[in-house]
C-alpha cells in the first residue's frame, strides 16, 4: 500500500450463516443473508485464492460466519493446499462441529487452528452466545491438541460485566494444554450496542493477571503480529492480547479480507469494498483483477480505516466480515448440573417481629429464634436536611467483612413450570439464563440503583431450584465483601434480575406469571450489626 505494508495474509469468509447469536458479534435476530447465487462459488474462492497467493499471500485464513458449516469446505482446504507458495492454511471456528471434522481437515491440509471460546463456564456460554454447545467446544480444543496442533489458539472476547472476571481461569488453562489463549479488546461492530464502559483494556487485563502471577514472562513477537504474548513460566501454553483498541497494530497490518458474497475489504474497521465477484463474473482478465485488487490496496488508510473515533462508525456486523463466530448445534444438549433443579419444600420467609427498642432482639413468633441488633436509625440515611437524595459518606467507616443473603419466589403454573423443568422454553435452559443474570445485576447494581455505592464483590453466587407444590421457581443469592458498606442490595438486585428473567423466558407460556418474596434473608458486618430473619 502507500505506506509501504506488504500484504501476505488473506482471511476469506466462506458463509455468512451462523445460528448463534454472541452478543458482540450480531444482533440476537441475526443479519439479512445474501441470496446463495450472490455468494462465492467454490471455483471462485479457489480462482481469487490463486490469484492472491500468485501476488505474495503466504497465510490464507478461512472464517464465515462459522466456515465449517460450509459442506465442502474439507474439498476447498485440500484445493488450497496445491497452491505453491501457501505456506499455512487455517481456521476460525467456534469448535462446534471441529472434533467430527478436524481428522479430515488435518488430512486435507490444515495448518492451524483459532477456536473462539469466551467463558469456561456452561451456564454463562449459553448466556453469552444465546444458544448451547459449551461441552462441544471443549472436545474439540482437545481434539486439536490430541491431533498435533501446537498452539491451539483460542480468542477469547473480554466484556466488562460479563467473563472480566474469567481472566485467571483462561490463564490457569494453558497449564496443562499447549494452548494460546488471545484476550481479545471488545471492538465496535453494527448491532453489538458497543460501548466504551464494556472494554477492558490490555493493560488492565495485564495487571489483574499479574497480582496471580507475578513472574509472568513477555515472548518475543513478529513484527506484523496482532498479539502481544506472554507465559507464566513451566506452563505447557501462553496467553497473548489482541489490542485493536487500546494500542492498535495498523502500522504492520498485513491483512486483507474477502468476505462471503466476493467483496475485498482491506480494513477490519472500514466500509469501503470492492467486489470481486461482479468483476470475476464479468470475466475481467487476471491482469484486471490484480490492477483493482492493487488500486484498493493502495487507498488503504494509515490506520482504522482513517477514522480518529471507531465507536461511532458504520460497518457490516462482524459476522458478516469474517470474524471469530459461533454455530448452533440442534442435537447438543446442555449440562447444568451446577443448576439441577431438584424440588424443595417451601421456604418460611414470612417472620414477623416485636417492636424493636434501642439494644433489644429481634425474635420470630413462629420459630423463637432471636438476633440482637442495634435499633435502625430514625431518620433517613439517603436524604439531607433538606429532603434531597444524597449519597452516604462512607469515607469514614472501618473496612469489614460484609456479607447478605435475599431471596425471591416467582410462581410459574403448572404449565410454564413442567416446561421450565423439562428444558423446553423457546428462548433456551431458562435456570442457566437467569442465574447469570443474577449475578450480573449484582456486579452492576451500583449503575442500577442512584444511591449504592460501586463496591468490589469478593463473591456472588445465584442458585435456582423448582418447587413443585407452588409450581415455583425460588431463587436464592448471596453475596460477599470487605469494605466499608453493606452488600444488601447486590444481594436483592441479583434475585430481583434472576427473577425477572425467569418473567421474561417464561411469559410467551403465560402471564399469569407472580414474583414475590423478594427480601433480605440475613446480613452480616457493619455497625448496625447481624441480621436474620430464620
Amino acid at each position: 500500500d502507500s505506506f509501504g505494508r506488504q500484504h501476505n495474509y488473506l482471511r476469506i469468509s466462506l458463509t455468512e450463516k451462523c445460528n448463534l447469536r454472541c452478543q458482540y458479534c450480531m444482533p440476537e435476530e441475526g443479519v439479512p443473508l445474501t441470496p446463495k447465487s450472490e455468494l462465492l462459488t467454490a471455483k471462485e474462492i479457489l480462482t481469487l485464492a490463486r490469484l492472491f497467493v500468485k501476488e505474495g499471500v503466504e497465510k490464507i485464513r478461512l472464517t464465515g460466519g462459522e466456515p465449517l458449516i460450509r459442506p465442502d469446505v474439507v474439498d476447498i482446504v485440500g484445493q488450497l493446499t496445491k497452491l505453491e507458495g501457501l505456506k499455512t492454511i487455517a481456521v476460525t471456528t467456534n469448535g462446534i462441529n471441529l472434533a467430527r471434522l478436524l481428522p479430515r481437515l488435518k488430512e486435507a491440509g490444515l495448518n492451524a487452528i483459532n477456536i473462539s471460546l469466551d467463558t469456561l463456564v456452561p451456564a454463562k456460554f449459553e448466556f453469552i452466545v444465546r444458544r448451547k454447545g459449551f461441552h462441544k467446544v471443549i472436545e474439540g480444543i482437545h481434539k486439536a491438541t490430541e491431533l498435533g496442533y501446537h498452539p491451539v489458539k483460542v480468542n477469547c472476547v473480554v466484556m466488562r460485566g460479563f467473563n472480566e472476571d474469567e481472566l485467571l481461569g483462561f490463564v490457569d488453562f494453558t497449564k496443562d494444554l499447549p494452548l494460546d489463549v488471545r484476550f481479545i479488546e471488545y471492538m465496535p461492530f453494527d448491532g453489538n450496542k458497543w460501548n466504551f464502559k464494556k472494554m477492558v483494556s490490555y493493560k488492565e487485563m495485564l495487571d489483574t493477571i499479574k497480582q496471580r502471577w507475578p513472574d509472568l514472562e513477555k515472548l518475543p513477537c513478529e513484527t506484523s503480529s496482532t498479539a502481544k504474548s506472554y507465559k507464566v513460566p513451566h506452563f505447557q501454553g501462553q496467553i497473548s492480547f489482541i489490542t485493536s483498541m487500546s494500542e492498535h497494530f495498523c502500522g504492520s497490518c498485513n491483512r486483507l479480507r474477502i468476505t462471503a458474497d466476493g467483496n475485498l475489504k482491506v480494513c477490519l474497521f472500514g466500509n469501503s469494498e470492492v467486489s470481486l465477484r461482479d468483476h470475476l463474473r464479468s470475466g475481467a482478465s487476471e491482469e484486471e483483477l490484480v490492477q483493482i485488487i492493487g488500486e484498493a490496496v493502495g487507498r488503504k488508510k494509515k490506520q482504522h480505516a482513517g477514522m480518529f473515533n471507531i465507536s461511532q462508525m458504520k460497518n457490516r456486523p462482524m459476522i458478516l466480515i469474517g470474524c471469530c463466530v459461533f454455530q448452533k448445534d440442534p442435537s447438543s444438549t446442555f449440562d447444568t448440573k451446577c443448576l439441577e433443579a431438584s424440588p424443595v419444600g417451601q421456604v418460611s420467609v414470612d417472620c414477623q417481629f416485636k417492636e424493636a427498642s434501642p439494644g433489644s432482639e429481634f425474635c420470630t413468633r413462629d420459630l423463637g429464634s432471636c438476633t440482637k441488633v442495634p435499633r435502625a436509625s430514625d431518620n433517613l440515611t439517603h436524604t439531607d436536611e433538606e429532603g434531597r437524595a444524597t449519597m452516604v459518606d462512607v469515607g469514614g467507616k472501618p473496612d469489614s467483612r460484609r456479607s447478605a443473603v435475599a431471596g425471591a419466589v416467582v410462581r410459574l403454573g403448572e404449565k410454564a413450570f413442567g416446561m421450565v423443568r423439562q428444558n423446553q422454553m423457546k428462548k433456551g435452559d431458562v435456570l442457566a439464563v437467569a442465574q447469570i443474570a443474577g449475578i450480573q445485576g449484582a456486579k452492576l447494581t451500583s449503575q442500577l440503583i442512584p444511591l449504592c455505592h460501586n463496591i468490589p464483590l469478593n463473591h456472588v453466587e445465584v442458585s435456582l431450584s423448582l418447587d413443585e407444590t407452588r409450581y415455583a421457581v425460588v431463587i436464592r443469592s448471596s453475596c460477599q465483601t470487605w469494605g466499608r458498606t453493606g452488600v444488601e442490595m447486590e444481594a436483592l438486585t441479583a434475585a430481583s434480575l434472576a427473577a425477572l428473567t425467569v418473567y421474561d423466558m417464561c411469559k410467551a407460556v403465560t402471564h399469569d406469571i407472580v414474583i414475590e418474596e423478594v427480601k433480605l434473608l440475613s446480613k452480616t458486618g457493619g455497625q448496625r450489626g447481624d441480621f436474620s430473619r430464620v
